[in-house]
């Protein structure tokens, strides 16, 4: 991902400080896949995952003045757009209570056969998928935890929970997501031997 020594994005990230909409298009367009990648961890399908995306580019562009220079601007976007994930789950999880699990047949639960990594054979949109199978309390803080780095001191502060509760939900989160791999994987199995 190009950054700030692309004479290109510096432009952009100027005309963007002057409220130019034919740069801020630009800058969109050139920050989407990053951006979009980031939102689909934590969001339960395409069209939450665009409406967090919205949201968090038009933070981008009025918090965009702030930028400072010297920092990376792949690494502000993306934490512009991690903090409007997390935003977005701690205004909408009065209302999401249920698990995106509940539709899955657990009879169709298999062992792996022995010696076959299945995480090497997901595709990424496949993994996507899975995760965002998890409730949306355990999609966040495993998200947080696993692949942004966050430790459970800094989740419960941003989600507002309890270290416990951070420390449950992953450990919870865990679990769902090998369940649901064994699930994947049987299914991808069936297509190959069936």
């Amino acid at each position: 991902m190009n950054d700030l020594n692309d004479k290109r994005v510096l432009a952009l990230v100027e005309g963007c400080k002057k409220n130019d909409r034919a740069s801020q298009k630009m800058l969109y367009e050139h920050f989407y896949a990053f951006a979009m990648r980031i939102c689909q961890r934590y969001s339960s399908g395409p069209d939450e995952a665009i409406e967090i995306m919205n949201d968090g580019f038009m933070k981008v562009f009025t918090k965009i003045s702030k930028f400072d220079a010297n920092l990376s601007l792949v690494g502000w976007i993306r934490r512009i757009m991690v903090n409007t994930a997390i935003d977005y789950y701690r205004k909408n999880k009065k209302y999401r209570l249920n698990s995106n699990l509940d539709d899955v047949d657990e009879t169709k639960l298999l062992i792996e056969p022995a010696g076959v990594p299945v995480l090497s054979r997901i595709a990424y949109e496949d993994l996507i998928k899975l995760v965002q199978k998890l409730s949306p309390a355990y999609r966040a803080v495993f998200n947080m935890y696993v692949v942004d780095g966050y430790n459970h001191k800094e989740i419960a502060e941003k989600l507002k929970i309890t270290e416990g509760a951070s420390k449950s939900n992953l450990s919870k989160a865990r679990e769902r997501m090998k369940r649901l791999l064994k699930i994947f994987y049987h299914e991808e199995y069936a297509k190959y031997t069936g």
